[in-house]
């Protein structure tokens, strides 16, 4: 399976123990640049955690601010209930994934994926601050349409009080990704079987306006330019 090192820049994450792979160490990044593009770009995390003795990870909503993220949620989620009765806060493990192409070799064993990857080790902390609160729900609707916040209604009381936010500090991060193509062993290259890289395409289908909408409502120009 082919893949290249990446850059290491000076504006680096410290590895841990947590954080260096035990399998395909070359393709392991600290670059803070390339572990912020990889999260600015997704929507969705998958945060885990330990229930009554038992791993659970749930999908949901994060946003980055610095060297921060945002998670939200309800009240009533189990992280979110979880991290706002634990002391000093809850541990957890953040991942987000982009999947940028299929690998199809001619051995079955070689067949892989090319991704972006990005693992967070650290301990989440219930946001009860009324600014930052509405700062980082402010940074979640941003995340998904920058442009969006400003762009709505802001959350009433009743509203922040049914929506919790919790915060995990980039400390203990890393990424990792496999570029490139085919990585056949050399007596499978005369094999009569297709071999190459399929890439995935991320796109936006044209906005499609809510029936309710008032017709004179224009479409923003940050939807415009999706």
């Amino acid at each position: 399976m082919q893949g290249t090192q990446p850059t290491r820049t000076s504006a680096a994450y410290t590895p841990t123990d947590r954080t260096v792979p035990t399998r395909s160490a070359d393709r392991a990044s600290y670059d803070k640049d390339l572990v912020h593009s990889i999260l600015d770009e997704g929507y969705v995390c998958h945060l885990g955690f330990v229930r009554d003795g038992s791993p659970v990870v749930l999908p949901t909503l994060y946003a980055r601010v610095g060297d921060r993220l945002y998670v939200h949620g309800s009240t009533g989620s189990r992280p979110l209930r979880m991290t706002g009765q634990a002391d000093p806060g809850l541990p957890v493990c953040l991942t987000v994934t982009h999947v940028d192409a299929l690998i199809l070799a001619r051995s079955a064993f070689h067949h892989s994926i090319n991704y972006r990857s990005v693992v967070v080790h650290g301990v989440a902390h219930d946001v009860r601050d009324p600014e930052e609160k509405r700062a980082a729900l402010d940074a979640l609707v941003d995340h998904v349409v920058p442009g969006r916040a400003a762009d709505s209604r802001p959350a009433n009381k009743k509203e922040l009080a049914a929506t919790a936010v919790i915060r995990l500090d980039l400390d203990e991060v890393s990424a990792k990704l496999r570029t490139g193509g085919v990585d056949d062993e050399p007596e499978d290259l005369a094999l009569p079987h297709w071999a190459g890289v399929v890439p995935l395409r991320k796109g936006y289908a044209a906005p499609v306006a809510d029936a309710d909408l008032d017709p004179g409502t224009e479409l923003p120009d940050y939807l415009a330019v999706l």
